[in-house]
């Protein structure tokens, strides 16, 4: 009975989490960038949201695609953007401040997408995140709050996310 129970509890707790996970991701994160009003997208993957895409690796067949070496020193002039979306990209960088220069370098506006702290999934997700943002909120024009990790640093130099060049 009570091997039951705890089994119906943890499906329970992974079924909520998978459902907000794919709501912070799956639909929140959908509505926002098919928006289209981006100039520029940083860190594209294969996303297109209108136009500039900008990404270190070219994951998928995105138009207007624009390789670059280092997310922190942008080939744009000055304030040559209206408005830069960087979607899900501040919790995977060494630096989120030095991010937040350049693209405010190269843009009069910035918008954030991140995992609000209700996505538990994707918010203490140690394999790829390096930072957690204080916020519930998805979209955001500051960078919130945040802390680095506990051990992300030393999940990810096992076994974390790879980027194939």
């Amino acid at each position: 009975m009570t091997v039951l129970l705890v089994g119906s509890i943890l499906v329970t707790i992974t079924a909520l989490l998978f459902g907000l996970h794919h709501l912070s991701y799956g639909m929140i994160k959908r509505n926002i960038v098919q928006r289209r009003r981006w100039d520029l997208n940083v860190c594209c993957g294969t996303t297109d949201a209108g136009g500039v895409n900008v990404d270190i690796v070219q994951h998928g067949d995105v138009p207007r695609f624009v390789k670059v070496s280092s997310i922190y020193e942008l080939p744009f002039r000055d304030r040559q953007f209206r408005i830069a979306l960087c979607s899900h990209t501040a919790e995977h960088v060494d630096d989120p401040d030095a991010l937040d220069r350049e693209l405010r370098r190269v843009a009069r506006r910035v918008v954030y997408v991140l995992p609000p702290l209700w996505d538990l999934a994707a918010s203490f997700n140690v394999l790829e995140h390096k930072w957690i943002f204080f916020s519930t909120r998805k979209l955001h024009l500051r960078l919130p709050r945040r802390r680095r990790l506990p051990l992300a640093d030393f999940f990810q130099a096992r076994w974390g996310q790879r980027i194939k060049a």
